[in-house]
């Protein structure tokens, strides 16, 4: 009843991880803006941004990415995928706490320069993460 194709579970994991993209990059954005409104000469906002970009990158490379490889060859080897394995249970559970996490850490930061950049940080690395190793769900192999 529920059955479809390694194709459209492919699409929806994909889609799930842009909608995270654009969410943590909005995150991020609005608690380093709220970071240089505290501290407006501050040069270390632009350092941490820097930061986070770097330290996303090489998770994208070196977890990332082969966590997207992995799902994608379990979308594969599914006998019969069902419209609701896209990602395995786990992962739905990791991705709320996470979420909470990620909101409860933010309402902590605000008016907190260094809780501020911190938060930030941390969301936009994992935002560069996701999208640097988005491409792997558009390569041929899987």
């Amino acid at each position: 009843m529920f059955e479809t194709s390694p194709r459209t579970l492919k699409l929806l994991a994909a889609l799930v991880w842009y909608i995270g993209i654009v969410v943590l990059i909005l995150k991020s954005g609005r608690l380093f803006i709220e970071a240089d409104q505290i501290n407006p000469d501050e040069l270390s906002t632009g350092l941490v941004i820097l930061a986070g970009l770097l330290v996303g990158t090489v998770k994208a490379k070196y977890l990332f990415g082969r966590l997207c490889i992995k799902n994608l060859k379990r979308i594969e080897s599914l006998e019969q995928p069902k419209i609701w394995q896209f990602y395995r249970i786990h992962f739905f559970i990791f991705l709320f706490a996470m979420i909470t996490l990620g909101g409860y850490l933010s309402r902590l930061a605000h008016g907190d320069y260094t809780m501020l950049l911190t938060v930030a940080a941390i969301e936009l690395s994992i935002a560069t993460a996701l999208l640097g190793s988005s491409h792997i769900f558009w390569r041929e192999q899987h």
